[in-house]
């Protein structure tokens, strides 16, 4: 039995940190790279924060956006215009995003 949950405490415990590292990527990679644009809001990106303007968004799903980001929207160039962002880089930014609104 203490097996048993030794075994689950530690698999919880790096799976938050896990989760913990994703959201410290996507903050770099917002940083980096989105905040350009969304930390003011320009050439109408939703502001970063904004509920009323990421709620419809969000509606959408994480899968959506991310795939918006990847092909372009707008006057947002593909990969937000750095090619060498990987899928998951995106991912983890617009999780970022997501989360600034929940």
């Amino acid at each position: 039995m203490k097996l048993l949950v030794i075994t689950v405490t530690t698999v919880a415990a790096l799976l938050s940190m896990g989760q913990a590292a994703a959201a410290d990527e996507g903050k770099a990679t917002f940083d980096k790279v989105c905040a350009v644009c969304h930390a003011k809001g320009l050439m109408g990106a939703p502001k970063l924060g904004d509920k009323s303007m990421w709620e419809p968004l969000i509606k959408k799903g994480g899968a959506a956006l991310t795939a918006s980001v990847i092909a372009g929207k707008g006057v947002m160039a593909p990969r937000a215009g750095v090619a060498s962002l990987s899928d998951a880089d995106i991912k983890a930014a617009v999780d970022y995003m997501i989360n600034q609104v929940k």
